[in-house]
């Protein structure tokens, strides 16, 4: 009766603009190229991990504790399956960006820790390694931010009117979207205190 009763509203809400059908399947698509995009970006980060990590190790082989956090990053990583249903499960969702979250930290202590290494800033094979992470790392935000645009079109296609009539007759369910990965931290106000007295150098 309910999906009888939508079909109807469907039918009738045509003059209106059409019922949205078309839009709902381009933008699914789109979100779907987006996403093979992302996890195409964060594989190509995860396959430097190990040569980036054997690169420093043999310099910095006592810093077993940076070392380890990005080993086991890198494996919650690649525990997750990046399967296409994880962008329809909000859950699963949540924890693939998590775990993507924890191996930029990690990368970023590992780059941090070689900071300290003169040999290994200066060893060409890290230098380049170095810089095909931070081209990737730009290449993620560029996916990331595609499937962003993407979602949101899609969306606002399935929560507007009439395309969301043909959305709930269709099973059409919004998507789940990146967030900022620590909101709590950049909406505090950063406290500046100007009556400090400047540091004697």
């Amino acid at each position: 009766m309910r999906n009888w009763l939508l079909s109807v509203v469907l039918l009738l809400s045509l003059p209106l603009g059409g019922c949205g059908y078309n839009t709902l399947q381009s933008t699914d698509e789109q979100i779907k190229a987006s996403w093979s995009e992302v996890i195409n970006q964060y594989q190509r980060r995860a396959d430097l991990v190990p040569n980036l990590v054997n690169v420093v190790k043999g310099y910095a082989a006592h810093e077993k504790e940076v070392l380890t956090q990005v080993t086991e990053a890198r494996a919650k990583v690649g525990s997750i399956q990046a399967t296409p249903e994880l962008i329809n499960d909000e859950q699963a969702f949540a924890k693939f960006q998590q775990a993507q979250a924890q191996m930029t930290s990690a990368l970023s202590r590992l780059l941090a820790v070689s900071e300290n290494y003169p040999q290994l800033k200066a060893d060409g094979l890290f230098r380049d390694l170095q810089a095909q992470l931070e081209g990737t790392e730009n290449r993620i935000t560029v996916a990331r931010n595609r499937y962003i645009k993407a979602v949101q079109e899609y969306n606002v296609t399935v929560r507007s009117f009439p395309s969301n009539l043909t959305a709930m007759l269709f099973g059409f369910k919004t998507k789940p979207n990146f967030s900022v990965e620590n909101e709590k931290e950049i909406s505090t106000a950063p406290k500046v205190d100007f009556g400090a007295a400047p540091a004697v150098k």
